[in-house]
């Protein structure tokens, strides 16, 4: 069976393995500090400038503009780190990153005109530390390939997807702060702080600049695998930014706005209970089919959302929609690791997270047009059929998922 063939199949003792890993547990735990309030910052901000200026239009576009960022700095620095290693590239953009964090809110308090904040917005994302991305390249460094490494990298998707429902709640209990900026700041100085830490551990630094020299513009895109992938995750993307938008506004519609953020943690906690397990016995078992078949499905189970009429029967839809979100995210992870250039793993990872970001970026300002003029449903069938098409294309496509042929044996002649 070819590597692009593996099962990905992992039992909990892999995960043991993979946890206890000599030099793992450092870096871990700064690791978990960092990536805590990734989705913390972007939702506080939005707060915070709504109640200074009243207007969910300023709002919006300052928190489009921190995505912006994300989208381009994840794989600016992915490439840095890849050919320096995570140390110093960590340093100095969490540096940046302060001075950012505290021009931005210095402008929200003195009511900014809204370009300047959506700019500051924007410089945020950019600087904002990846840390996962080093993360996740990491474990290739510490785990040898098989199962463990596997477990490894679910384990990264799973707690990924934990941050997701624990930010947005606890920014929406710092907004009652006496000082609306308070979830802002905070989640910044927990970002930093983990981000240094992490960045300082010994496995870290043991990890020195790259021999390898790519020198191609397209960097980890260069692999056919990689423009695959990175369709894949942009479909996942935006299914999930439809879905954002037309829940809040389906239980707006039935009277219960406070209810939106309920529904959208059950799909959340949905995406981590079946995780675990789905990482035990993954389906499909051939992971190029297995990256159209997930996404296919998430559009199916997504299209049902159109069709309860109660918002507790759309509670339970979402358990179903959510349950395929991190066997997705696992399998980019898995993904990466085969049909990756060489020496660009974290580079990679960033285009994985650009494509998402993206894609949520597309799917709730199309979803947002979508539920004004026709409502919900039509929201939930446009984001099935986003991924229909993209599963589809992915589909045909399937056979570049498969390990690059290195730029050197392309140019011998046959």
């Amino acid at each position: 069976m070819s590597q692009s063939d593996a099962h990905g199949r992992t039992t909990l003792a892999d995960y043991r393995a993979a946890l206890s890993t000599p030099g793992a547990r450092r870096p871990m735990i700064a690791s978990l500090l960092a990536r805590l309030p990734i989705a913390m910052i972007g939702i506080s901000a939005l707060l915070f400038v709504q109640h200074e200026t009243g207007s969910f239009a300023a709002a919006g576009l300052v928190s489009a503009g921190a995505l912006v960022g994300v989208a381009a700095g994840s794989v600016i620095q992915g490439r840095i780190i890849d050919r320096f290693g995570p140390t110093r590239p960590l340093l100095v953009v969490t540096a940046m990153f302060v001075v950012a964090m505290t021009a931005l809110a210095v402008a929200i308090e003195a009511h900014a005109p809204t370009p300047l904040l959506v700019t500051l917005a924007v410089g945020i994302g950019v600087t904002e530390p990846m840390t996962g991305s080093a993360s996740r390249a990491l474990w290739a460094r510490l785990v040898p390939a098989g199962p463990a490494r596997e477990a490894a990298f679910a384990y990264e998707a799973i707690s990924m997807e934990t941050f997701f429902i624990l930010g947005p709640g606890l920014a929406g209990v710092l907004i009652a702060a006496p000082w609306p900026g308070t979830g802002m700041v905070l989640g910044a100085a927990c970002m930093v702080t983990g981000a240094v830490l992490f960045a300082l551990s010994p496995a870290v630094r043991e990890w020195g600049p790259s021999q390898e020299r790519g020198g191609r513009l397209l960097g980890a895109l260069a692999s056919p695998g990689m423009r695959t992938l990175a369709l894949a995750a942009l479909g996942f993307g935006m299914v999930i930014g439809f879905v954002e938008v037309a829940v809040p506004a389906a239980a707006d519609a039935a009277g219960h706005v406070a209810l939106g953020g309920v529904l959208l943690s059950v799909w959340s906690v949905s995406s981590v209970g079946f995780g675990v397990a789905y990482s035990l016995r993954p389906w499909p078992r051939r992971l190029p089919v297995r990256l159209p078949v997930l996404l296919a499905l998430f559009g199916v189970l997504v299209a049902v959302l159109a069709l309860p009429e109660t918002l507790w029967v759309l509670a339970i839809a979402m358990l179903g929609a959510g349950a395929l979100i991190t066997p997705q995210s696992t399998a980019h992870s898995t993904t990466i690791e085969i049909v990756a250039p060489k020496g660009t793993a974290a580079e990679a990872f960033g285009w994985v997270l650009t494509a998402i970001t993206l894609g949520l970026a597309f799917g709730q300002s199309v979803s947002g047009y979508l539920v004004e003029h026709s409502g919900p449903p039509a929201a939930f069938l446009a984001a099935a059929g986003c991924a229909l098409v993209l599963a589809t294309v992915v589909w045909f496509l399937r056979h570049t998922i498969r390990p690059p042929v290195p730029a050197w044996a392309a140019a011998v002649p046959a």
